[in-house]
């Protein structure tokens, strides 16, 4: 098993000086190469999940595994080290350099990785998302689509063993979003990188072989759902 949670808690301070609980989550699994798509509500706390798995954001308590390795035991340093090698983050914003050229974005998460990049790796992979020939523009002289498409890139840049995306195609016109998912499944499974990707399209979701819904794994979703009932 890949990536391996256990009995992950978060919650947020509020106003009253209360807490408000986001995630109670006893256990959840991935495989490695697996392809798993992640849909709730708004504001049911999917972004929150991802940002714990990629180490972005520590849980209350619980451990998260990715390859062996409990990374909530990891300093901040470290984790950045670990996901720069090891875990590839498609944002729903992109989150792109706007000061540095398409090839240049891709080339700057290899540094972070290991202070060194692969220039022909970088070029490959700009090639295989449709976008050889518009390595030296920069985001704001692409389209949206184009710039989803760099995200991805750069995600992959470091030969991760795992691929988190977010909304990746909530802000992709309709024309591109079977572009996006379709370049996410198939580079994934030419790389070998298991993928967690969250969704609020069906039409997204059902074409993974697995769906989880995070009200279904998320004690704090089924408590609200029982209280309801």
């Amino acid at each position: 098993m890949l990536l391996v949670l256990e009995e992950v808690r978060k919650s947020f301070p509020q106003p009253d000086g209360g807490r408000l609980e986001i995630l109670d989550i006893p256990y959840f699994g991935l495989d490695a190469g697996e392809q798993v798509v992640l849909v709730g509500k708004s504001g049911s706390g999917k972004t929150t999940l991802l940002h714990i798995i990629a180490g972005i954001s520590r849980p209350d308590s619980g451990s998260v595994r990715i390859d062996g390795w409990n990374i909530t035991l990891l300093s901040e340093a470290d984790c950045d080290r670990f996901r720069a090698k090891r875990i590839g983050y498609v944002f729903q914003t992109f989150n792109l350099l706007p000061g540095f050229t398409a090839l240049e974005n891709v080339l700057l998460s290899m540094y972070f990785a290991d202070g060194r990049a692969d220039r022909l790796r970088a070029k490959q992979l700009l090639e295989r998302v449709g976008l050889g020939h518009r390595l030296g523009h920069k985001p704001p002289m692409l389209s949206v689509g184009e710039q989803q498409r760099v995200a991805l890139a750069r995600a992959l840049a470091n030969r991760p063993q795992l691929i988190l995306a977010d909304e990746p195609t909530a802000n992709v016109d309709v024309g591109n979003q079977q572009i996006i998912i379709n370049l996410l499944r198939e580079t994934c499974r030419e790389e070998g990188a298991a993928l967690l990707l969250v969704t609020h399209s069906p039409e997204v979701a059902r074409q993974f072989p697995r769906i989880e819904r995070l009200e279904e794994i998320n004690m704090v979703g089924k408590r609200e759902v029982e209280q309801q009932v």
